[in-house]
This record gives structure tokens, C-alpha cells and sequence, in this order.
């Protein structure tokens, strides 16, 4: 067979990370929208809060649909590279496809952490500061471990077999 120089996509994204980010993307947007709608925050406002990121609060809340619409694109998007890391390094490392739940777990601390006070805060919705500890920060903590690190991590073993 001869050899284009592209690798396949199955060889750069097996189905079942993509699979995992999409289980992951959808859990964690439906834990968003049901914490943050008890505080009155709907739907599109989480997605439009997701956009805010590429274009600023003021311009992301102000654009309707279509800046929701970037928001859901971008999460997801994010995920996916979220689970497309981790199995990469699990291609390394095989004993983090080997034990998904623990260090699926660990690897969602590490993605709170970065989002929270790496990326956010350097992104267009940042105001320049590292936020402070927040009463809910246990909560997101644990819910990126169980519903984004894990089926990151299992995805990761799915394809590794």
C-alpha cells in the first residue's frame, strides 16, 4: 500500500476518543446547566459564558444564538482535545490506560486546575486576575474527575487495546 504522507484519521483519533469526548462534553454541559440553572442561568448564557473566552463577556452575552452556538462548538471542541491528550500520553505511558478510574480522577484535578487558573484566566472572558478559592470549587473539582478525567482515561484504554 503506498504511503501519502497523511496518516489516517483513525490512526490520529481512534472512534472511541472521540466517543469518550463526547460522552465527557455531554455530561459536563448537562452537570452545568442543571448547577447553574438552580442560580437562574440558562442554557444558552452557559454556552454564550463558554464563547466569552474567544470574544470577551460583553460581545459573547450580547450575540444570541450565535455566539451559544460557538460556545457549544468550542466545549466540545475542548473536550476533545482533553481526551485527545490524554490518550496520547497514555500511548507513553500504558498504565494510565491501565487504570482509568484512578488516574482518569487525577487527570480531571488537572484539568480543573488548568482551566481555572491557566486558560480562563488568560483567555478573552479573564479580567487579569487568578481567581480565588470558591465553597463550590470541591464540587466542579469532583465533577471533572468522575465526569470528564474518567471517560477521558476510558476512552484512552478503549483504544489502546
Amino acid at each position: 500500500m503506498a504511503h501519502d504522507g497523511f496518516a489516517s484519521p483513525q490512526r490520529i483519533l481512534p472512534r472511541a476518543v472521540a466517543a469518550a469526548a463526547l460522552v465527557a462534553g455531554s455530561l459536563d454541559l448537562l452537570f452545568a446547566f442543571g448547577f447553574w440553572g438552580l442560580h437562574g442561568v440558562g442554557p444558552a448564557r452557559i454556552l454564550q459564558s463558554i464563547a466569552a473566552g474567544w470574544l470577551g463577556r460583553a460581545d459573547a452575552m450580547t450575540g444570541g444564538p450565535a455566539t451559544a452556538a460557538l460556545g457549544l462548538v468550542s466545549h466540545y471542541g475542548i473536550v476533545l482535545a482533553m481526551a485527545w491528550v490524554y490518550y496520547r500520553v497514555a500511548r507513553v505511558w500504558p498504565t494510565l490506560a491501565q487504570r482509568p478510574w484512578l488516574y482518569g480522577a487525577l487527570y480531571g484535578i488537572v484539568l480543573f486546575a488548568v482551566m481555572t487558573w491557566v486558560v480562563v484566566p488568560l483567555s478573552a472572558a479573564g479580567d487579569g486576575q487568578l481567581p480565588r478559592w470558591q465553597a463550590s470549587f470541591p464540587l466542579h473539582i469532583a465533577v471533572h474527575m468522575l465526569l470528564l478525567g474518567v471517560p477521558c482515561a476510558l476512552g484512552a484504554r478503549r483504544a489502546l487495546r
